[in-house]
């Protein structure tokens, strides 16, 4: 019989949970304590979303026993688990983009009497939990759909502070937020710690965790493999014991040289952003491009790749220069590959393959007299898989199937197998555990090696660091000047990405 004392706020014994022939989880413990904020680590695919979606009421367990406070707790859906005070908010946002702040915030928990919406009372519940992001400019008659994705980030964290919660669920919370966004939220979860409020803080940040958890339960191949306090936190160890082994290094270097110019921009301008980017990138260069959210990266690079409108400027391409009002299709062909972002809506067809989405914008080697070949195609994608390490079922998965972290290096494969010369990468580690960070960085060095260029933006300045070979700054839309990655620091980034010194 499971064993819960009221000194323990959440206890799960035994979890086991398996997708067809996939097992998730086979056997996870979980302590979680009143009032305390618990980190919740692994590699991708480890099982830590699918244990919280478990305990959230998205997902039933197959086996093992949950309780909250000390009574035993089986939620049969998410709104029976909002009734206990148990929220999650997931890393990709569920809110819905033709609807309002208030109206997302409200969904499924508007305040009735006999029938009938209490409009007065709704409206205050919505204003004193948007009051708690400190951020004033999220104004509840806003629309979703104007809203920057650290704004929509926010808001979900809203949504979970209009009910009564005793157990807050965050599954990578900062990862589409700024420095600045990140410490609110930070003090924002402080506060809900003091105020009694259990947290359970999904990161594949260990410095955040470091930082802010008290204490953390690291997840391994679907089982528990250690639970520590976070003032014993060693960053190595803890590495190793989420992988298994020995990580030889954060930030593999492949050695490249650096070549002729390969991608020329002058004065590009979009139809807001970016408002006039100037950048040059050589064949085996990999550029880094840093910045706050809303400085322009993304526009700046929907626009090399032809899928928002260049108003002004010049693209040069291997010293051609390129219509603006080229197409993707034409892009690609031109060798750029682009991989987004916004992995869930534009970066992959989610209720497509692995293998469609791995060679959708290269068919070319399986086709012969207008047929494809399976089988070709088949053995290639499954060379990808093997290459870049996709925890999958096989080629035929359904890709949103896969943990976000699978789901990204099938977009990386995707650009791999399309031979791009030119990769322009925007966040590609977002979401990533740190074992498969470090191959992405690998991935990165080799197409240097060959000859390839990366553009690549991140917001997170160890790995521009411990990757590029050169940065930039963007600020309102502009590029400042490229220096090798030796002559900047992190301060000077900042004050630069800030405003609180001037672009050169």
């Amino acid at each position: 019989m499971l064993d819960a004392s009221p000194s323990t706020r959440l206890r799960m014994v035994g979890i086991r949970k398996a997708f067809g022939s996939t097992q998730a989880l086979a056997g996870v413990d979980l302590e979680v304590l009143p009032g305390e904020i618990h980190a919740l680590i692994g590699e991708n695919g480890a099982g830590k979303s699918t244990l919280m979606k478990i305990l959230a009421g998205a997902e039933q367990a197959d086996a093992g026993q949950m309780s909250l406070d000390g009574r035993p707790y089986h939620p049969t859906g998410p709104d029976q688990a909002r009734r206990h005070g148990v929220v999650m908010v997931y890393q990709e946002l569920t809110l819905a983009p033709h609807l309002s702040v208030a109206d997302n915030l409200l969904l499924g928990l508007e305040p009735t009497y006999l029938g009938f919406l209490r409009h007065r009372e709704a409206r205050q519940r919505v204003v004193r939990a948007l009051k708690q992001l400190e951020h004033p400019e999220i104004h509840p008659d806003s629309s979703i759909a104007s809203l920057s994705p650290a704004a929509c980030q926010l808001v979900e964290i809203a949504r979970a502070l209009l009910v009564e919660v005793r157990l807050l669920i965050l599954d990578e919370p900062t990862s589409s937020l700024g420095r600045e966004d990140v410490q609110r939220l930070f003090t924002l979860i402080r506060r809900l710690r003091d105020r009694g409020v259990s947290v359970v803080y999904i990161s594949h940040f260990l410095e955040e965790v470091a930082e802010l958890a008290d204490r953390y339960t690291i997840l391994r191949d679907g089982q528990t493999v250690q639970t520590g306090d976070c003032r014993q936190f060693e960053p190595t160890r803890i590495v190793e014991a989420m992988v298994g082994r020995q990580l030889a290094e954060q930030f593999p270097h492949v050695p490249h040289c650096l070549g002729e110019p390969l991608l020329e921009l002058n004065d590009l301008q979009g139809e807001r952003l970016p408002v006039g980017a100037s950048v040059q990138l050589r064949r085996g260069e990999i550029l880094g491009i840093a910045g706050i959210i809303g400085a322009g990266r993304t526009e700046l690079l929907r626009c090399l790749f032809a899928l928002d409108p260049v108003r002004a400027g010049r693209i040069r391409i291997a010293q051609v220069d390129c219509n603006n009002r080229a197409t993707p299709r034409q892009r690609i062909e031109q060798g750029l590959g682009l991989l987004s972002e916004d992995r869930k809506n534009e970066g992959l067809a989610l209720s497509q393959s692995i293998e469609d989405n791995l060679t959708y914008s290269r068919l070319g080697p399986f086709q012969r007299l207008g047929l494809l070949n399976l089988s070709a195609r088949r053995r290639a994608v499954l060379d990808w898989i093997d290459r870049l390490g996709v925890r999958c079922a096989g080629p035929e998965q359904t890709i949103g199937q896969l943990s976000g972290g699978n789901q990204q290096k099938v977009a990386l494969a995707r650009l791999l197998h399309q031979q791009a010369d030119i990769l322009l990468l925007d966040e590609p580690t977002k979401g990533i555990d740190v074992a498969s960070k470090a191959e992405i960085y690998r991935l990165m060095g080799e197409q240097a090696a060959r000859g390839k260029a990366v553009l690549f933006v991140s917001s997170y300045l160890p790995e521009l660091f411990g990757i590029c070979d050169t940065l930039t700054v963007m600020v309102r839309g502009r590029l400042g000047p490229v220096r090798p990655v030796s002559d900047w620091t992190p301060d000077d980034i900042m004050a630069f990405a800030t405003g609180t010194r001037r672009l050169a």
